[in-house]
């Protein structure tokens, strides 16, 4: 089969900004070194360009997430066009096929079926998707946008304005106009860029699949810290309308706390989240899945897969009762007519049944561990 086009512009846009990258900087830094106000520029250009992509082109425009105030969407604007990773209209439709199609070796524009190298740049290089690179019709949506329009029908004058400007309006300011141009220019942009692409090539080889193993993205929290809270691949590619990827306090996730501290101020609002009962369900499947695939392979398997399904049923019922008792506290606090007598019978039915909640999922995990470990004995 004949290979697509190579696209030149592509090529050697990657290859001397890398290049550029490679040698200029530690020229420039042996000859004449950086000054903190380089790094520190270099540092606050990074997560402009970043979080503008994560939270901006990923999360609120790509999967709508959330919704925010137009002054926040313009600077996402500008953000994503100083990445220099396409407008944002064709960023999200791209997107959009990948989740879609994610894995399919034809149809998910950068699937990682096809190797690191391909889902990391490679099918940027060549013309894969031929006459459907300029077809927005699953972003009928941001066609809608006018920032999003705005910024896709002026996207050439924007990269190039944010991309000479900023860098040189620092330099200018602090006194190092080449320093800053190379730090907060060229380095920023090559580092940005990659950081972006490990998560359609590194998150979908290297990690854990906790949430659901019917497709290749995995969650990584090494990778969270490159890419602003996206490395937690996994559960986002089963519950892509979530707003957070790292869904626990401790989970590096800025990009989510960005959003959130924004809403606080009104700049944005409807942010969406995945219900506890349908994250620890995805968990407990794709935990059963995985001991009872594993037991097949035994003599006493089946009766083992019975006894681990009956575990299951129960955990279910647990989570179930559980979740029920956390709504109707909710709605009790919420509740100004409700007497405060009440309001502390629904804390502490709450209370027992979280407990036993977690008591059962702590037998769960027990449990398949102990037949996983009798598997291997």
């Amino acid at each position: 089969m004949k290979k697509p086009p190579i696209i030149w512009t592509n090529v050697l846009f990657f290859t001397l900004t890398f290049c550029a990258a490679l040698i200029l900087v530690p020229w420039y830094g042996i000859n004449y070194g950086f000054s903190a106000a380089n790094w520190t520029a270099f540092v606050g250009c990074m997560f402009f360009a970043g979080l503008s992509i994560t939270a901006g082109y990923h999360r609120l425009w790509a999967h709508k997430t959330y919704e925010a105030h137009p002054v926040v969407e313009a600077i996402f604007a500008l953000g994503g066009a100083f990445a220099i990773q396409n407008s944002a209209l064709h960023w999200s439709s791209d997107h959009r096929i990948h989740h879609g199609q994610v894995d399919d070796p034809i149809k998910d524009p950068y699937a990682a079926t096809n190797g690191f190298w391909y889902s990391h740049i490679g099918w940027m290089l060549r013309d894969y998707q031929g006459d459907n690179y300029t077809n927005y019709n699953n972003c009928r949506d941001l066609q809608k946008n006018k920032i999003v329009m705005w910024q896709h029908r002026h996207y050439l004058l924007l990269t190039i304005l944010t991309n000479v400007g900023i860098p040189l309006l620092l330099g200018i300011v602090f006194g190092d106009i080449w320093g800053m141009l190379i730090l907060a220019g060229v380095l920023r942009l090559v580092l940005s860029q990659h950081f972006t692409f490990f998560i359609n090539s590194i998150a979908h080889i290297w990690g854990s699949r906790p949430y659901t193993e019917s497709n290749t993205a995995r969650d990584n929290a090494l990778l969270a810290l490159f890419t602003y809270g996206e490395g937690y691949h996994n559960y986002h590619h089963i519950f892509a309308s979530d707003y957070r990827n790292g869904i626990r306090w401790w989970h590096y996730d800025p990009t989510k706390w960005m959003i959130k501290s924004l809403s606080y101020f009104g700049l944005t609002s409807k942010l969406k989240t995945t219900p506890i009962e349908r994250i620890e369900k995805a968990k407990a499947d794709t935990l059963l899945n995985k001991t009872a695939l594993t037991l097949q392979q035994t003599t006493l398997g089946q009766a083992k897969i019975e006894l681990l399904q009956q575990e299951y049923d129960v955990l279910l019922k647990k989570l179930q009762s559980y979740c029920k008792l956390k709504k109707q506290l909710l709605d009790a606090k919420k509740n100004t007519m409700l007497k405060q007598c009440e309001k502390s019978a629904i804390m502490n039915q709450y209370r027992e049944f979280e407990l036993a909640w977690q008591k059962q999922k702590q037998s769960w995990l027990e449990l398949n561990a102990q037949l996983l470990r009798a598997r291997y004995s």
